[in-house]
């Protein structure tokens, strides 16, 4: 396991992690995939196959101004499979759609079957805590925007945002079981959808949810790298997603089109929140930077300033922590930012 990196010395509430070590070897049985999981604590329901020769050309120029190394052959999954074991350590079968085809599979079998709901990837507890934290969140964005307006009671815009969830329209990326939207369901928003690449994913999701009661949550197979989605969301929950798609052997290209398709579905003034266990807070807002930095901003506003896509706005810090080294460190981060 890799060593640890120093936070940032101005935000000592932001907890660095430990990089994860890259499976390889033969990952074909059940039980391989398993074990591969587990040992890389990637608790993810995404990947992608788009095979686009132009925005792969459009995304190689991006990388080289980015000083980084674009793959020398961009490939399908299946081409790929060899390349995510035989790799340089940045690639994984977790980055392969083959792989969550295959998990999904098992886990629809064992629902049918056994009436089990799969694994909550990072654990349940993450789960309630994004959640709520997220709840929250959109509770004080929404009581500061009625208070540019109105002058009113502040208890009375608590109360109105609370009841506001409702109108939310939310978008989970990598929606795997399903079980994300429950919860975001069950604490007031109710315009919900859930995409997912796997079709055995997004089966398990609709059958979960009508077994459990949240039949007006909607489900379909799409791909965030080549979406068909014709409609923006408030608010767009990535919970692993960006993870997986790192770990494709075409990591580096396929995050930058990650960026490219994400920014179009998070309406103007929506949120995007992303929860890693392979990024720190940190990292996650450097990357952001940098696709601010690349993007096509707006012409200067009248006070000579650029609209960039994105602008952080606050990251949970309230997750378990563990010393390493001497340093004090967390496994996952959740950062949102605000669509501009």
């Amino acid at each position: 396991m890799a060593g640890i990196k120093l936070p940032p010395a101005e935000d000592t509430a932001d907890l660095p992690q430990q990089p994860r070590t890259p499976v390889t070897g033969d990952l074909i049985s059940d039980d391989d995939r398993s074990v591969a999981a587990d040992s890389w604590s990637i608790k993810s329901e995404y990947g992608s196959t788009l095979d686009d020769e132009q925005r792969h050309a459009d995304a190689t120029e991006a990388l080289a101004a980015a000083n980084l190394r674009p793959s020398s052959d961009y490939s399908s999954d299946k081409d790929s499979e060899k390349d995510a074991e035989d790799g340089d350590g940045i690639a994984s079968m977790l980055g392969l759609q083959s792989y969550w085809d295959a998990t999904y599979t098992d886990e629809l079998q064992n629902f049918r079957e056994h009436g089990h709901a799969g694994e909550i990837w990072f654990g349940p507890e993450v789960m309630d805590t994004v959640v709520s934290w997220t709840k929250s969140l959109c509770i004080d964005i929404y009581r500061r925007r009625l208070l540019n307006y109105t002058g009113d009671d502040k208890t009375e815009h608590d109360n109105h945002a609370v009841h506001d969830l409702s109108s939310w329209s939310v978008l989970d990326l990598g929606t795997g079981n399903g079980v994300l939207l429950q919860e975001l369901a069950k604490h007031g928003f109710s315009d919900l959808t859930g995409v997912d690449y796997s079709e055995g994913a997004i089966n398990l999701a609709r059958g979960l949810a009508e077994r459990d009661g949240f039949k007006n949550i909607a489900f379909s197979v799409d791909d965030v790298l080549d979406t068909k989605l014709d409609r923006q969301f408030q608010l767009v929950m990535d919970k692993g997603t960006l993870d997986a798609i790192g770990l494709h052997p075409d990591g580096p290209i396929k995050r930058l089109m990650y960026w490219d398709s994400v920014a179009k579905l998070v309406a103007p003034g929506g949120i995007l929140v992303v929860t890693s266990c392979n990024s720190t807070k940190d990292e996650l807002v450097q990357e952001v930077d940098r696709f601010n930095q690349r993007s096509t901003v707006q012409p200067e506003s009248q006070d000579g300033q650029t609209s960039a896509p994105f602008q952080y706005i606050d990251h949970i810090r309230s997750y378990p922590t563990f010393m390493f080294g001497g340093v004090e460190g967390s496994r996952v981060a959740t950062a949102a930012f605000l669509r501009n």
